[in-house]
């Protein structure tokens, strides 16, 4: 008998209210496609202590990859600097996904955290990567959105 695959996924995605605004982003794609697979939910934001619901937060400038530098940071609306939380939550993220295996995420896509092809700069959608998403590309997993599984259903 074969193992099924591990995949981390953003757990607003599989309907736990975790967001910034203590909602979920639920998504049927998702859930199906994870039909054959393990999902190992993982929230960055609540592994980091910030709690919800709270402001929604933006990275400065920059994406994941240059919060991860160093060279830019996470802020709560209010101005409030949230940065080492978000790294911390996407450190242990990272143990987790070491933990159970996985290579593959999937992420929401426009989340400061999570966000894989989009995030929010200045209140608008721009390219870039979330600090999570960030990390783990950097470490070698295959991430994706969970518009990047609706695109490979359609085609």
């Amino acid at each position: 008998m074969s193992e099924k695959e591990l995949v981390l996924v953003s757990a607003c995605l599989l309907g736990v209210n975790c967001r910034y605004d203590g909602t979920n982003k639920r998504d049927e794609h998702v859930l199906s496609w994870l039909r054959n697979k393990t999902a190992i939910p993982v929230c960055p934001e609540a592994l980091s202590g910030l709690g919800f619901p709270r402001l929604a937060a933006e990275i400065e400038k920059g994406d994941g990859f240059t919060v991860l530098s160093g060279k830019s940071g996470v802020f709560l609306k209010d101005g409030t600097d949230v940065t080492r939380a978000f790294l911390a939550g996407a450190r242990e993220s990272l143990k987790l996904a070491r933990l159970s295996n996985a290579r593959v995420a999937v992420l929401k896509d426009r989340s400061p955290s999570c966000g894989v092809n989009h995030i929010y700069l200045r209140g608008k959608k721009a390219r870039g990567a979330g600090v999570l998403a960030a990390l783990l590309v950097r470490e070698g997993f295959t991430v994706l959105s969970e518009k990047d599984l609706d695109e490979k259903n359609r085609g």
